[in-house]
C-alpha cells in the first residue's frame, strides 16, 4: 500500500517478484512458416505454447520504409530456455535479422506458470 506521498510503507511490495517464465516474440513471413516453426519449438520443448497472430508490419529495411503482412509468434517459455530458443529460432528462420525479443512475466496464475515450466522440461510431463 502506498503512502499519501507516493512512497511505499516498509514491507509493501511495489511489484510482484518475477517468475521464471517469459514470453519470446518473433515474426515470420506467413502462416505456413509460423505453424512449422511453432510445432518445432513445442516438439523441442523450448516453448510450452506458441500463439500465432496475423499482423501488418511497417519497418525500415535497406533504406526504404516497407509494409508487409507477417505472423507474430508469442512463445511461452522459461527464462532459462531463452538462449537455446534464440539459437533454435536463428537456425530455423528465413530472415537475415529475425526478431527475437524476451519479455519477462512478472506475475501470473501459478497453475499456468507451472504448466509452462513442466512443458519446457526434458521428457514427458503429467500435463501432456
Amino acid at each position: 500500500m502506498a503512502r499519501a506521498n507516493g512512497t511505499a510503507a516498509q514491507g509493501d511490495a511495489l511489484e510482484a517478484p518475477e517468475t521464471p517464465c517469459c514470453l519470446v516474440l518473433t515474426t515470420v513471413a506467413d502462416e505456413q512458416q509460423a505453424l512449422a516453426l511453432a510445432r518445432q519449438i513445442v516438439q523441442a520443448r523450448l516453448g510450452a505454447c506458441v500463439q500465432i497472430d496475423r499482423i501488418q508490419s511497417v519497418y525500415r529495411w535497406g533504406g526504404q520504409v516497407c509494409s508487409e503482412p507477417e505472423c507474430r509468434l508469442m512463445i511461452k517459455t522459461r527464462k532459462a530456455q531463452f538462449e537455446a530458443l534464440a539459437q533454435f529460432i536463428r537456425a530455423h528462420h528465413t530472415y537475415d535479422v529475425p526478431e527475437i525479443v524476451q519479455i519477462p512475466v512478472t506475475a501470473g496464475f501459478m497453475d499456468y506458470l507451472r504448466w509452462i515450466d513442466e512443458g519446457t522440461q526434458p521428457g514427458d510431463s503429467p500435463s501432456g
